[in-house]
């Protein structure tokens, strides 16, 4: 029997690219997201390739509609042997004294209790199975700050505490909790949604080459693909050109072609 993966914020960049990457390994799919149109181009698009997917429009900030899909999942998807807490943004760029509290109170809803809604839910089938996985997309900026980040860095400076106390409640159960830490990456959304749709402020990838979302999928399958007794806790992944959040060589696209 294939192994079935829970996918959350599926529609877009590092969400989608891993489905594809665990869609070519056959293993069936439930994905997530908010856009429940691009959602099912997605899932025509995977089974056209002979992949089994199930798809489900939700957002993740309500509790309810986490538990709600958990629970009316189809009785042939209701084992999920890896979740996969991808769902998360980046909204806004400014010094702390002139934030937007609508945009804090969304990465805080988004990054930090979706994650949890999820994760409680998901786990509990796992505690009953006594086995399976969990993987959470953090972030450098759970491992180090900069400046404007403040929020954001703070939702996933919890990403990075989560994981690493969930591990401590569910490692006797069997389950295995890490993470992937990505720096700059491009084939996403995140700058476009961090600058609210404005193009010429999120062109932030122009002068030096990230990570491509592709990049980051190829960590979480070596993740979740390691034998039963290895848990790979956290990667933490950056671009060539890029040594800390504050430290890129923005001297042009090195590795272009």
């Amino acid at each position: 029997m294939s192994k079935t993966v829970l996918i959350t914020g599926a529609t877009s960049g590092i969400g989608l690219a891993t489905a594809r990457a665990f869609a070519q390994m056959s293993w069936r799919l439930i994905l997530t997201g908010r856009r429940q149109e691009r959602l099912k181009q997605i899932q025509n698009e995977l089974q056209a390739t002979g992949s089994s997917v199930h798809v489900a429009s939700y957002d993740v900030r309500s509790e309810e509609a986490c538990q709600k899909l958990i629970l009316e999942l189809p009785a042939e998807w209701g084992t999920i042997d890896l979740l996969i807490n991808n769902a998360g943004l980046a909204r806004g760029f400014d010094p702390i004294h002139e934030g937007d509290s609508k945009a804090w109170n969304e990465m805080i809803d988004t990054n930090i209790k979706g994650l949890i809604y999820m994760t409680k839910y998901v786990s509990q089938g796992m505690v009953k199975r006594q086995s399976g996985q969990i993987i959470n997309v953090c972030s450098t900026a759970g491992h180090e700050v900069y400046p404007n980040g403040n929020v954001y860095c703070a939702t996933k400076h919890a990403v990075d505490a989560l994981t690493k106390s969930m591990r401590l409640d569910l490692y006797k159960h069997g389950i295995r909790v890490g993470q992937v830490s990505p720096a700059h990456v491009e084939e996403t959304e995140f700058a476009l949604v961090r600058f609210s749709g404005d193009q010429s402020r999120a062109k932030i990838y122009e002068d030096f080459n990230p990570l491509k979302s592709s990049d980051v999928a190829e960590a979480i399958v070596y993740m979740a693909t390691r034998p039963a007794h290895v848990n790979v806790q956290d990667i933490l992944l950056m671009g060539t050109q890029q040594a800390s959040s504050n430290h890129l060589d923005r001297s042009g696209r090195k590795y272009d072609g």
